[in-house]
C-alpha cells in the first residue's frame, strides 16, 4: 500500500491522528500498551511487532493494526525502521 492509499484509508476509518516515527537499527521497544487503536504503515526498513511468543516482520510498504491494550513490542531491523501510525481513540 502506498502512503496515500493508506492516509486515506485511515480517514475513512476514523483514525484522525497520525505520527511518522524513525527507529534506529535495531532498536527496541519494550512491552507497552496503547489507550487508542493503532494502524500502521512501514515506510522503509523492516519491523517487527510482537504480542507474546508470536512476532511477524513487516517490510516497507505493508500494514498492520494494534488494538488498544493489546500488550506488545517492536524491533527495527538492521537498517532501522520508519513508519506511519494512525491512531483512532
Amino acid at each position: 500500500m502506498d502512503r496515500t492509499a493508506f492516509e486515506a484509508a485511515l480517514a475513512r476509518d476514523g483514525y484522525t491522528e497520525t505520527v511518522e516515527r524513525t527507529l534506529p537499527p535495531d532498536e527496541a521497544t519494550p512491552d507497552h500498551t496503547h489507550p487508542f487503536d493503532a494502524r500502521l504503515l512501514i515506510l522503509s526498513g523492516t519491523l517487527t511487532y510482537g504480542t507474546g511468543e508470536s512476532r511477524r516482520a513487516y517490510q516497507a510498504g505493508e500494514s498492520f493494526e494494534v488494538a488498544r491494550g493489546t500488550l506488545h513490542a517492536e524491533i527495527a531491523g538492521p537498517a532501522g525502521a520508519s513508519y506511519l501510525a494512525g491512531r483512532r481513540r
